[in-house]
């Protein structure tokens, strides 16, 4: 059973939620605590701490009467819930983290706590090359098995989302300083066309934070934004997110050997992403904006165009 009271949650996570989905959020953050109580209570869990993590979620630890370690996630988005479930539950028995427990009325869920602790075991040496295996395996799952058709698709964030910021951003923001690097990378957006014989449910957010570690130096790919699409930007979103700044070649190297996808197919989704990755950054006034802006750079010298 439950055996405390949360309290509110974090400042630093009320900051972040708040910045993602605006003041609107702050009755559902002000609800949040309650809504991992019940869910505890429901699923017979002692409570533990908040976990003060993520953009889009309150999260909390927990352990189920057998001594299992949790994590008990409350998502602000119910959709969001959904299809985050939706697609762990797809993945069920690959690389990714069990759900335990669901409850579509409070958009809670309990799920395994990889490592037995919030951020995963350590770390192994041969990082890199497991997680392109895990996330080929992942991309197998969602091509085999039966998908739910409720999931977005990529094509339609492509159209109606990333397309449309690239160009506002392009035409709204004082690029003066940056203009040579980024006028040299916009050609990689007529790059990007979907090849269906490598469409797949999407990770769609591969940060090295969402990439935890087992017990058994088994990565586990955790919190995704999933979606239906070309493998390809999964392969291009890790390549440039993952460790941003740090091994983008190898990891471009590891995505095209593992995926079987060449890197001059492979390149344009790179650089479209960080294209995107650095207007939002420069409109954002983030200190990573050089980051990114040197590996754009990289991106750009260092990859054929397709057909050169």
């Amino acid at each position: 059973m439950a055996t405390r009271t949360l309290g509110k949650v974090p400042a630093g996570c009320q900051q972040r939620l708040l910045a993602h989905y605006g003041p609107e959020a702050q009755a559902w953050l002000d609800t949040a605590p309650d809504l991992l109580e019940q869910a505890a209570e429901r699923w017979k869990l002692s409570l533990g701490d908040y976990h003060d993590a993520g953009h889009a979620s309150v999260i909390a630890t927990a352990t189920a009467l057998d001594g299992r370690p949790l994590l008990l996630k409350a998502w602000t988005d119910p959709t969001r819930y959904r299809h985050e479930v939706s697609a762990l539950r797809l993945w069920a028995g690959g690389p990714t983290a069990d759900v335990i427990e669901a409850a579509d009325d409070l958009a809670v869920a309990a799920l395994e706590l990889v490592g037995g602790r919030p951020g995963g075991a350590e770390r192994p040496e041969r990082e890199v090359q497991m997680v392109a295996a895990a996330l080929q395996g992942l991309h197998t799952l969602g091509q085999r098995r039966r998908r739910p058709n409720s999931f977005p698709l990529l094509t339609d964030h492509l159209g109606t989302e990333m397309l449309p910021r690239i160009r506002r951003r392009m035409e709204t923001l004082d690029l003066d300083a940056w203009h040579l690097l980024l006028d040299a990378a916009l050609p990689a957006l007529a790059g990007l066309q979907e090849d269906p014989g490598r469409t797949t449910v999407l990770h769609a957010d591969l940060y090295r934070e969402n990439v935890p570690f087992d017990w058994l130096g088994h990565p586990r790919l955790l919190d995704p934004l999933p979606m239906l699409g070309d493998a390809a930007f999964d392969w291009a979103f890790w390549t440039v997110y993952y460790n941003l700044g740090h091994g983008t070649d190898g990891r471009l190297a590891a995505a095209a050997r593992i995926s079987r996808i060449p890197i001059p197919v492979l390149a344009p989704w790179c650089r479209a992403l960080a294209l995107d990755g650095l207007l939002y950054y420069l409109e954002a006034g983030d200190p990573r904006a050089p980051q990114m802006a040197e590996v754009l750079a990289g991106l750009s010298a260092s990859t054929p165009r397709k057909g050169s």
